[in-house]
């Protein structure tokens, strides 16, 4: 029928990292919520490298407030990754128990034994995906 709206509702843009442009624009603000990530979940230096995958003097100057610095798109979509599970931990749980699950030991098979930081150096990108997609199938999100 003319003028009827589509029975498809028109899916929200997908965030691009692929521009220069644009990773340049999200960097700051990106690395602004891996800092405060970094310090709620109570990570080491050689934690927070290892989830960014640079090494640990590069995660040095990367944290000093100020510094002007584009992030990869490899980069990038390991902060977003990593804000999700953030973000869908504080959903499910207390604040204390949010920050602290990360590090805890887990016996679910996705984890091997390991915490879910250690699982997700252990197995990069594709292992943060699959943990925001379990947090988020934990709390109903799915």
């Amino acid at each position: 029928m003319p003028g009827s709206a589509s029975p498809i509702a028109a899916l929200p843009e997908r965030q691009d990292f692929s521009t220069g442009a644009e990773r340049a624009r999200l960097s700051k603000v990106a690395l602004k919520a891996f800092r405060r990530l970094v310090e709620a979940w109570g990570l080491t230096g050689q934690q927070a490298a290892a989830l960014l995958d640079v090494s640990s003097s590069t995660w040095e100057r990367l944290k000093q407030d100020g510094r002007d610095r584009s992030l990869s798109q490899d980069q990038l979509t390991r902060i977003s990754a990593l804000v999700g599970i953030y973000k869908g931990l504080h959903l499910l749980f207390a604040d204390d128990m949010a920050d602290r699950w990360p590090g805890l030991g887990n016996r679910a098979p996705l984890f091997a034994r390991m915490s879910p930081i250690e699982s997700m150096m252990k197995g990069g990108i594709p292992q943060m995906l699959d943990v925001r997609r379990y947090v988020d199938a934990i709390r109903g999100g799915l």
